[in-house]
């Protein structure tokens, strides 16, 4: 019950976050804001975050979200990948520091992309003829 309370209070608390972003073509804020929840609450069940980790967790995820979504997407794909690896060799420090094992953290790189495919599918298989919707690539 403890982490049904965390997660709802996650998701208010990255709320604010969503409407500071505007939101990618083809997607309404609604239909953003429900990814954004979606994806809060895969991460914090897949990284097993506790309610003190979590308080401590998305702040710091959001500022790193933020920094990854000013990487210019017109950008040559290599160049574009360089400035997002950067980003994340800033920010591992401070996940360490938060997440207590460089396995969770590698984890949590890892977790978005799946997260992604796993998004991507979904609304394949919710709209099967319509054309693929754009989704920005971040993390």
């Amino acid at each position: 019950m403890k982490k049904l309370y965390s997660i709802l209070l996650l998701l208010l608390a990255s709320s604010a976050t969503i409407f500071a972003q505007a939101p990618p073509e083809n997607i309404d804020v609604k239909k953003q804001e429900k990814i954004q929840s979606l994806y809060v609450a895969f991460i914090t069940q897949k990284l097993e975050l506790t309610a003190a980790e979590a308080q401590v967790f998305w702040p710091v995820h959001n500022e790193f979200d933020k920094e990854v979504k000013t990487v210019d997407i017109n950008l040559p794909e290599l160049e574009r990948e360089q400035k997002v690896l950067d980003i994340k060799k800033r920010f591992e420090p401070r996940f360490n520091k938060i997440l207590l094992n460089p396995k969770r953290v590698d984890k949590l790189f890892r977790l978005h992309g799946e997260f992604r495919k796993k998004l991507i599918e979904r609304i394949r298989k919710q709209n099967p003829n319509q054309q693929r919707p754009r989704i920005r690539r971040g993390v």
